[in-house]
């Protein structure tokens, strides 16, 4: 049977509603929760409506930097790079893989690089002038701990942070990393976030103290969004850089 007819028939096949047991780092220890496909459609739909705002379109090239446990953010990137027609590539976000990064880099010549991590940077370091690389690159995302390095390199960053199993990703107004709040109900309370699943979200979350150092801030975004918007203390126990 040829691919394509194996492929037509496997979507015709009942799968489950669940697509991820998430796994992530909270106050308390670790926690586990669960997330459908249809939460995956409509985060993919919300991450597509972000990067659209930072100016990708298709025909454009991308290179992402996640690791496999972090699929449950990362399969709605990729989602949205596919929807707008944007050709990427993927390396390891460990610093053991920077090599990868760099010759994507070089050889993509990308118009987005979403998902550094202060590992990569530490490894490209000793390679590379980080300015140099990064700093024509029109959109830089970046986790927590890997922004100040590169804006010390004189590269224009922008936040892009794992919240629990949300996504926090800040847009061309640099005012916050925006949280989907549709899906989420996101807060500071003490210095610290907290999260939980939105009314809408079949998969239950309660509110879950993260132990991030951080604040939130509410009102309209000058990008038009409505979003809450969260930033991160300076602290080593920031999301995973």
């Amino acid at each position: 049977m040829a691919r394509a007819d194996t492929l037509a028939r496997a979507r015709d096949l009942d799968r489950p509603e669940l697509a991820y047991l998430v796994r992530f780092p909270a106050a308390a220890g670790m926690v586990d929760a669960e997330l459908t496909w249809a939460e995956i459609t409509r985060d993919t739909a919300w991450v597509t409506d972000r990067l659209r705002g930072h100016g990708l379109t298709a025909g454009q090239r991308a290179l992402l930097t996640s690791s496999g446990f972090e699929g449950f953010w990362c399969h709605s990137v990729i989602g949205a790079l596919r929807e707008l027609k944007v050709t990427y590539g993927i390396a390891e976000a460990m610093g053991w893989d920077h090599r990868r990064t760099s010759v994507f880099h070089r050889e993509l010549d990308p118009h987005a690089v979403i998902g550094l991590t202060a590992e990569t940077l530490e490894g490209l370091s000793g390679t590379a002038d980080l300015g140099e690389m990064f700093r024509t690159t029109p959109v830089v995302l970046a986790r927590p701990a890997a922004v100040p390095v590169l804006r010390a390199a004189g590269v224009s960053a922008f936040l892009l942070a794992p919240v629990g199993p949300a996504l926090a990703l800040e847009c061309p107004e640099r005012s916050g990393a925006h949280v989907n709040a549709a899906e989420w109900r996101v807060g500071a309370r003490d210095g610290e976030l907290f999260l939980a699943a939105g009314e809408g979200r079949a998969s239950r979350l309660p509110e879950t103290p993260l132990g991030l150092p951080g604040r939130m801030e509410t009102g309209r975004c000058g990008c038009g969004s409505d979003d809450p918007r969260v930033s991160f203390a300076d602290s080593p126990s920031s999301p995973r850089s």
